[in-house]
């Protein structure tokens, strides 16, 4: 039998994670010791302590859902993957798992990856939102109508599965995308918990401050293949990988 691990994204952040690794597991405790200085900030007491609100920001949450992922995946003793992936920020704790990166280096890639997404969220206020029950045609149909009529950014942003779609762009533009999603039939169409449009035009310069350090970071040859959000296919070559993560800032 052969084990695929999928490790989650952005949105996925709640107060109090990790605690229970922390306080019984040594090596958990060391993690995230480790990742307190290497972040420059005790990371593990937002974590543990913070609100909602403060594991919100995008310069935290990133960190946090990946030492987290970290843990829990290393936690599992059986754990050896055939192969892996990751939603967005996941492709980086995919990475770890499956040797490319050390945990050392993926966190820092992750500390710059958020530092220049929460400046990108900073210089334009955006978010996302999940449209469900709706055809991704009509979708993408509604995005380009809000953009050519208002000229706000609305782009498709994460297909995840059918009927479930998610849309990146401006507050104004994701408001009154998210108002013609339901006039038109969805289900639901929910702004998401997170910080800003990711996997839109709106992240371009953390897209140029993130490459010019994946270029700078050792990668080492893979376990097993990782399936990446730009690509949809296994990938094993380390330029291609490291292409794809570059990209996935501002693609579907």
């Amino acid at each position: 039998m052969k084990h695929a691990f999928i490790f989650p994204g952005q949105g996925s952040q709640f107060p109090g994670m990790g605690k229970d690794h922390y306080e019984n597991s040594a090596f958990a405790k060391k993690l995230f010791e480790q990742a307190n200085e290497i972040l420059g900030f005790r990371i593990s007491d937002t974590m543990f302590g913070g609100t909602e609100e403060d594991l919100k920001q995008t310069n935290v949450t990133q960190p946090a859902i990946f030492l987290h992922s970290v843990i829990a995946f290393k936690s599992i003793e059986s754990a050896r993957p055939d192969m892996v992936a990751g939603h967005s920020l996941g492709e980086f704790t995919a990475l770890v798992a499956n040797g490319t990166l050390s945990f050392e280096d993926a966190l820092q890639l992750v500390a710059v990856r958020a530092t220049a997404m929460q400046k990108a969220c900073d210089v334009n206020p955006s978010t996302m939102a999940a449209v469900l029950n709706l055809a991704d045609e009509k979708v993408e149909a509604i995005c380009a109508e809000v953009q050519q009529e208002t000229g706000e950014i609305v782009v498709p942003a994460n297909y995840n599965c059918p009927g479930q779609l998610v849309i990146s762009g401006s507050k104004k533009g994701i408001d009154i995308a998210c108002e013609r999603m339901k006039a038109a039939g969805a289900k639901r169409a929910l702004v998401l918990p997170v910080g800003g449009a990711f996997h839109s035009p709106l992240m371009l310069p953390a897209k140029e401050e993130l490459q010019a350090k994946i270029l700078s970071t050792k990668f080492h040859t893979p376990t097993c293949a990782i399936y990446q959000n730009v690509a949809a296919k296994a990938v094993m070559d380390n330029e291609e990988i490291k292409q794809n993560l570059v990209d996935q800032l501002t693609g579907a």
